[in-house]
């Protein structure tokens, strides 16, 4: 950031911080973070000892370090709260969902689920009202040809009639519909392969990796990954009637069925509702990469761990928890948004249980952004303990340590939680070092997408 740009005071935290006489001790601090833009400080000690002879191996203690502290990363999944931790959230469920679709030695999931039936489907939520549209062929309802960005798009028509109380109400119900349908589908499935639903389980397992998205006008849809595989998930071939046709026409069976449905009771001012999905359903086998295809592995993983680092605020709404109704105007949250949060607000009382207040940044929507069943592939938690296990080999090896057995060595530690973030010109200059992490992994991701293209070419 130029510093034309910056205010006095921040430009005056800047040269402190950066002409400090640790602050490179500190810049590599932030580099281990990935850049985060809110890290968690940690105040205490670790000591490495031999467990037979009691010989101090290693102690360190952060007294040493810049302030005393020593920072790591938030771990924060959203983008508009730390886009670093967010970089780092989107890697491993991109990796988590192209390994339930291309299969990875490293995590026991065998390259043949590529020829188990497998599609892309995205189930979207019902109308509550009509909004500004910008359709692929003529105007929008309201007679104009809205630009691309223009911030009415997905606002409602006419907000007097919009059904604001449904809309919430459906969010915050959106993950029940999610398990009736994926417990009507099982019953589609076995009924076109002509098996009792028990017998099923016998012979073929579903599977899936799922991420919710907002859409402009605040209603949730899902796009998920869903898979047949064998009765022991990825390592066993499906059965010979299990076909992609099979799947996607379960799917949309499932999809439409009254099953799939969740009921809402009346309550004072409000009516009884019953939600199902919305007519729009999209269904599209997945292909191989690099097969000329739109709906690729690679693909469709980028697509599921994008909107992974996503929640409401393309809405407008906030990225936090409400305490308020003041916080709306404090921070500009427009009419639509706005509306909806006040129907959270409005609907808490008449449906407790729903916690709809509690989720009203999330305009209702309670249940897991990501999530994905047992047998779809690797976990998070596999994925964040490799990379914990690869850090702490290399700090064993720059210690010294790495020729010592890990079942010999005694390890004492005692950590305080010390705060949080940065001073103003610390976060200028974290955000710099963000910035060029970022740059060199877009830099190394395209010099290995030019190798990839290469060997595919020369085979």
């Amino acid at each position: 950031m130029p510093d034309a740009l910056l205010d006095r005071a921040t430009l005056g935290d800047l040269l402190r911080v950066a002409s400090a006489s640790d602050y490179h001790r500190w810049e590599e601090q932030i580099r281990r973070t990935g850049g985060c833009s809110d890290p968690i400080h940690l105040t205490g000690w670790t000591i490495h000892k031999d467990k037979t002879t009691g010989q101090t191996l290693h102690h360190y203690s952060t007294e040493k370090e810049p302030g005393g502290r020593l920072r790591v990363a938030c771990g924060n999944r959203r983008a508009s709260r730390c886009p670093a931790c967010a970089w780092t959230y989107a890697g491993d469920t991109y990796h988590l969902i192209r390994a339930g679709l291309a299969g990875d030695d490293r995590r026991d999931i065998p390259a043949t689920v590529r020829d188990h039936p497998r599609v892309f489907a995205t189930l979207t939520a019902p109308s509550f009202g009509p909004v500004h549209n910008r359709p692929d062929r003529g105007t929008c309802r309201c007679g104009a040809r809205h630009a691309p960005d223009a911030p009415e798009l997905g606002t409602a028509l006419h907000p007097d009639t919009y059904d604001y109380a449904g809309a919430v109400l459906f969010n915050n119900h959106a993950g029940q519909l999610w398990q009736r349908f994926t417990n009507r589908l099982c019953r589609e499935i076995a009924a076109r392969a002509g098996l009792a639903q028990r017998e099923l389980k016998e012979c073929a397992r579903l599977s899936y990796g799922k991420v919710a998205e907002f859409q402009k006008r605040g209603a949730v849809h899902f796009h998920a990954v869903i898979r047949l595989d064998g009765p022991d998930g990825p390592d066993t071939p499906p059965p010979s009637w299990a076909t992609v046709g099979l799947l996607a026409d379960a799917i949309r069976a499932a999809a439409g069925h009254s099953y799939t449905s969740v009921s809402v009771p009346a309550a004072e001012d409000q009516p009884a509702r019953t939600f199902r999905w919305g007519t729009q359903l999209d269904v599209r086998p997945i292909k191989a990469f690099r097969d000329g295809s739109d709906i690729t592995e690679q693909a469709v993983a980028s697509y599921v761990a994008k909107y992974a680092t996503k929640a409401a605020e393309n809405t407008g709404t906030l990225d936090r928890r409400i305490g308020e109704l003041s916080e709306l105007d404090r921070h500009g949250v427009p009419d639509h948004a706005r509306r909806l949060i006040e129907a959270c607000k409005r609907l808490d009382p008449l449906y407790p249980d729903r916690r709809l207040w509690a989720w009203a940044h999330m305009l209702g929507f309670r249940g897991h952004f990501s999530s994905k069943s047992r047998r779809y592939s690797t976990s998070l938690g596999a994925l964040r303990q490799a990379r914990a296990d690869y850090r702490a080999a290399q700090e064993r090896a720059a210690l010294g340590l790495d020729d010592v057995e890990p079942d010999t060595v005694l390890v004492l530690a005692d950590w305080q939680y010390a705060g949080h973030g940065h001073t103003p010109g610390e976060s200028v200059l974290a955000a710099t070092i963000a910035r060029g992490l970022q740059l060199n992994r877009e830099t190394a991701r395209e010099a290995l997408r030019d190798q990839l293209d290469q060997e595919g070419t020369a085979a």
